[in-house]
């Protein structure tokens, strides 16, 4: 600027940003592509739901029927034994089916709640029922801790079912010969809340390997855990199921010192047991 307030001269300067500008598009641009893919891979595994179920149903149908020998003696007995093999590797086969489909359903928002007053003691003890009939499951102890009277707990049945044999199904993987497995329910409408807490004495996990444990298809590596199969959506998928009840799941673990899951219901989703009979009762004698 001069004196009398003219400007004497000035200085641009210039940059190009073409390049810039351009990566900027190009990572925009690969975003929304692999977005769109995640998209339709859900969408198509959710659509692929009943094609793959069916088949396995009927697969594990036929092979009880020959392991049965519904129709009469098959003669070698080793017969058995392979239909036998055959109808558990199909089983397992479909609960891993079945835990790609219900995450895949989750992802692409078609996965909906059936609500219904649940006894979850009730649900528990069928589920501990099928985790002790699992590999070294009469070398570890069981105990649950519950008040007498607890509610019932509005719920998904069979969600909420996926989610205990997931949960219980891994602290008995990762729980050595000689531990032990509590499952604690509490009912606490003063903290909004209803709590199931499944804790083992395992052995354990770092906070990376929780964070890992909670990523579809992440598995902690171990000398243990190698020697049992898995997919690592288990506790993915019971995290999703449990945020569709409004939910959440958190993990607490110290290596060699076990770990503990609880599972977060909010107080809304408690139902007392008083209220239940009234209302059955009214709609009894209407």
């Amino acid at each position: 600027m001069t004196r009398s307030g003219k400007v004497a001269y000035c200085v641009a300067i210039g940059i190009d940003v073409t390049e810039r500008k351009q990566a900027e598009e190009d990572l925009q641009l690969a975003k929304e592509e692999a977005e769109s893919a995640n998209r339709a891979k859900s969408e198509f595994l959710a659509n692929m739901s009943h094609e793959l179920r069916t088949p396995l149903n009927a697969v594990i149908g036929f092979a009880e029927i020959l392991e049965n020998q519904m129709f009469g003696e098959m003669g070698d007995s080793r017969y058995g034994d392979y239909a036998r093999d055959i109808r558990t590797s199909a089983t397992h086969l479909l609960g891993i089916i079945n835990n790609i489909l219900d995450l895949s359903k989750v992802e692409a928002g078609r996965l909906e709640l059936i609500d219904a007053p649940t006894d979850v003691a009730d649900v528990l003890s069928s589920c501990l029922n099928i985790v002790k009939a699992m590999t070294h499951a009469n070398e570890v102890s069981f105990r649950i801790e519950a008040d007498a009277d607890l509610p019932y707990l509005m719920t998904d049945e069979r969600m909420l079912r996926q989610i205990l044999l997931n949960i219980l199904s891994n602290a008995l993987k990762f729980t050595p010969a000689g531990g032990r497995i509590t499952v604690t329910l509490k009912s606490e409408p003063e903290k909004d809340a209803y709590r199931i807490i499944i804790a083992d004495t395992g052995i354990g996990m770092t906070a990376e390997n929780i964070t890992k444990a909670l990523t579809p298809f992440g598995q902690v590596e171990s000398s243990l855990s190698r020697k049992y199969d898995g997919t690592g959506l288990g506790l993915p998928l019971s995290r999703s199921l449990i945020e569709l009840h409004g939910g959440r799941l958190k993990i607490e673990s110290e290596p060699e010192k076990g770990t503990e899951v609880t599972l977060h219901f909010p107080g809304n989703r408690i139902v007392q047991r008083k209220s239940l009979r009234e209302d059955t009762s009214q709609a009894n004698s209407a």
